[in-house]
């Protein structure tokens, strides 16, 4: 169990002038069986008045206009997290678990991984159960797949990372739910913050016997009390910490900067 600090930025600077700006934010972690989360403090520039909701998967939001001149936006959370409380969360009933068990978006699975599949299915064993044979999948993975940045992005598939052999937690994440789905475990994607990472980390949680436990494949370790878990999805479309729809705005970059630290007792 850890107390830790979190402190997310996101800054979004504009080449024009934005007039208008219909935004969505997901980037709220809410206390669950494995995190206690309190003193929140959350601003937004421009200031702007905004709603609490929740998006179709459960996942926390604030969403709002914004009609004032701008060309720079951003949004900045801090908060305490109490972490590593337990190692599962109890899962939904079946009908909203159902959409986790079948591919979907960027982790459906093309010949490439299929093949990878039918290479290593063997090393799965029938006696275990679902969470033994997802570690034996993930460090399978950890071992023939690369930590690279800069050679995906946002928009690569678990198919198209896999045939590169490298990328970041994202693809790490979309193969993983690939491979399991071919064992036909449940599973779906994750987004969150971890110590030491400076950005938003992904990791996996898998279905077994009517709990989620969260697996790190780009770490190949379970989820640890150093992860502060944000939200979740089918892949990391599901999880995008922003969306928007602007009047101007011509060209932009994107900044965000994570601190996650313990803190002293």
């Amino acid at each position: 169990m850890k107390n830790l600090f979190f402190d997310y930025y996101m800054q979004i600077d504009y080449s024009i002038v934005v007039s208008k700006c219909n935004y969505t934010i997901k980037c709220i972690p809410e206390s669950n069986e494995r995190q206690t989360i309190d003193s929140l403090q959350m601003e937004l520039f421009p200031e702007t008045k905004y709603s609490y909701g929740r998006d179709g998967l459960g996942n926390r939001q604030i969403y709002g206009s914004n009609d004032l001149d701008h060309t720079t936006f951003h949004y900045h959370i801090t908060g305490h997290a109490i972490t590593g409380l337990h190692v599962f969360e109890e899962a939904e009933d079946d009908s909203k678990t159902m959409i986790f068990r079948h591919p979907h978006g960027l982790n459906t699975p093309g010949e490439k991984i299929k093949a990878y599949f039918h290479l290593i299915r063997q090393e799965i064993r029938p006696e275990e159960d679902a969470y033994m044979n997802s570690l034996i999948l993930m460090n399978r993975l950890f071992c023939d797949f690369s930590y690279k940045q800069f050679v995906t992005n946002t928009e690569t598939s678990a198919e198209e990372a896999f045939a590169l052999g490298k990328g970041v937690c994202q693809d790490y994440a979309h193969i993983f739910i690939s491979l399991l789905h071919l064992a036909g475990i449940p599973a779906r994607y994750v987004v969150g913050l971890i110590m030491g990472e400076g950005a938003s980390h992904a990791w996996v949680e898998i279905l077994h016997n009517g709990y989620w436990y969260g697996l790190d494949p780009t770490n190949n370790v379970p989820v640890t009390s150093d992860h502060i878990k944000i939200g979740v999805g089918r892949d990391a479309k599901d999880c995008m910490i922003n969306r928007g729809i602007m009047h101007g705005g011509g060209l932009h970059t994107q900044k965000i900067v994570v601190n996650v630290k313990e803190m002293e007792q």
